[in-house]
């Protein structure tokens, strides 16, 4: 397994992050396709993970002043439990630092809240539903 993490900077690297989002949100979470693209991925910094040619994981950054947003996180279920997580979240730390970004928010899926726990986000709210699945808020200062 030779897996790589990149700012998604192309028209292709940035089709194959979109292609995990599918998989994962729309075909395995059931999530509907005018929910997870939302209109906002003009504005977004995107990453993608890949193993040899194949992408396998994949997130999106949305600034918001000194706010980055940290939105769709996803690994293909075959790739969880392999710390890909990790690395595209390291990336997204490094490129929200190298942005001067004070913090970052993201809404977690509730299964999820511990994963960003070890990464150092602390829980912002409480449990609500986006997408029809329990979610919380959590933040991470940067400096």
């Amino acid at each position: 397994m030779s897996i790589r993490t990149i700012v998604a900077a192309t028209d292709e690297s940035i089709q194959d992050a979109l292609k995990v989002r599918v998989e994962v949100f729309v075909e395995e979470q059931q999530i509907s396709r005018e929910l997870e693209f939302d209109g906002l991925d003009e504005e977004c910094i995107h990453f993608v993970s890949y193993d040899g040619e194949q992408p396998i994981a994949a997130g999106r950054l949305r600034l918001i002043e000194s706010t980055g947003k940290v939105q769709r996180i996803c690994v293909l279920s075959s790739y969880r439990g392999k710390k890909i997580g990790n690395e595209i979240m390291y990336l997204i730390h490094k490129t929200a630092k190298e942005k001067g970004l004070d913090q970052l928010v993201l809404h977690a899926q509730e299964s999820a809240i511990p994963f960003y726990e070890k990464l150092g986000y602390k829980i912002s709210s409480e449990i609500f539903f986006e997408a029809g699945i329990p979610h919380a808020e959590m933040k991470l200062k940067l400096n």
